[in-house]
């Protein structure tokens, strides 16, 4: 295995986020994005046996840093930084995170998200072009392409057309994430689907159906971020940030015509460097999936699979948590919720600590994160 991410070597050091179920269930209260992001912090907080006065790095999402700020009492953090509440922003939050300790411009990062987005009664799409929408939104709009799901359907029907797929390609996916789900008693669907139940979902944009979308759900979480050497003094195990990557794919749209394959190889090939290992040594993939082709276009992009043929690679591996290649083994973003990849670096901590429960892997010193997204992150998190 090679050496540290830049100068010093990065921890995990807690982590912590609300029981996504049991505020999926309860209906009818409006709630806070910044106390649920507090409360995650709370329990990350705990979960590192630190407490708040040793933070001086704050990174948050989808709620605002004064606000965010001032809920927490922290008040004079050395650096502070607020990022869109966009999923691709997961990710970007541990990388920033693991520049500033490197950088040393911070010794301690907080990383922080508040979501009311179920609450709040958010649709993430429908809305045409209307005010605040970017300059290409009336001519998107003409078409029906007012959200990313429906530009996620386009791309994957290129996709099929290219290389094959099925009808069904999907069903092993939307599956796994829900069997997954089962054992996690924080996910929002606590029941497995069968593949006629797949098949008989409606389309919500055509070919993806309605277990291939993502939750809409209220939720907080945060993880603390820190160096190797103050991690060891630390509650729990420190679980090491051995490598992390990332590229962009900007345009005006979502959709990318070759599936942000470049840029994914790109990344793949520095993470993979720089942690000495392999696709092949992973053991538990944990890929952002706000809509399920995503985790296809990710798997071949990254090198598990061969380009086009991710979806026959999901039908020749178990892909259960205990099958040979775990992957979204906390239910995803399908089945857990969708807190926009921030809880998928959480199920990664607890897989390599051996805190995962009924759904741990057995044997996990290695995860790899991946999003495949206008902005390409990856990172892999081992046992210290």
């Amino acid at each position: 295995m090679s050496g540290a991410v830049g100068s010093r070597e990065i921890a995990v050091v807690g982590v912590g986020q609300t029981n996504h179920r049991e505020l999926f269930l309860e209906k009818g209260v409006q709630r806070d994005a910044h106390a649920l992001g507090a409360e995650a912090l709370r329990l990350a907080l705990d979960d590192a046996g630190m407490a708040k006065e040793e933070l001086d790095g704050l990174l948050v999402s989808r709620v605002g840093y004064n606000r965010m700020a001032d809920v927490l009492g922290i008040h004079h953090p050395r650096f502070v930084q607020e990022l869109e509440g966009s999923g691709r922003m997961s990710g970007v939050a541990l990388q920033n995170a693991v520049a500033l300790i490197s950088s040393g411009a911070a010794e301690v990062v907080a990383c922080v998200y508040g979501n009311n987005g179920r609450s709040a009664q958010m649709k993430y799409g429908g809305e045409g072009a209307g005010e605040g929408a970017g300059p290409t939104a009336g001519y998107d709009a003409m078409y029906g392409m007012t959200s990313p799901g429906a530009y996620v359907s386009m791309m994957y029907q290129r996709y099929r057309h290219l290389y094959g797929a099925p009808e069904d390609a999907l069903a092993p996916l939307a599956i796994n994430n829900r069997r997954n789900a089962t054992r996690n008693p924080l996910a929002v669907f606590q029941e497995e689907i069968t593949h006629e139940q797949y098949m008989g979902s409606r389309f919500i944009a055509e070919p993806m159906r309605l277990f291939d979308y993502c939750i809409i759900n209220d939720g907080g979480v945060a993880f603390i971020v820190t160096t190797m050497e103050r991690a060891r003094a630390l509650a729990k195990p420190p679980v090491r940030v051995a490598a992390t990557a990332g590229m962009a794919e900007l345009t005006n749209f979502y959709t990318s015509t070759d599936f942000f394959f470049d840029a994914c190889t790109d990344v793949a090939g520095r993470v993979y460097q720089q942690s000495g290992l392999r696709p092949e040594d992973m053991k538990a993939l944990e890929v952002y999936d706000n809509f399920l082709p995503t985790i296809l276009f990710t798997l071949e992009g990254f090198g598990h699979a061969d380009r086009g043929t991710a979806w026959e690679w999901v039908r020749e591996h178990d892909i259960g948590f205990d099958g040979d290649r775990p992957m979204n083994t906390s239910g995803g973003h399908t089945a857990e919720s969708y807190m926009q990849g921030w809880a998928l670096h959480v199920e990664a901590v607890k897989q390599v600590r051996g805190e995962a429960g009924e759904r741990q892997v057995a044997g996990c010193d290695a995860v790899q994160y991946m999003c495949a997204s206008p902005i390409v992150t990856s990172h892999v998190f081992t046992a210290a």
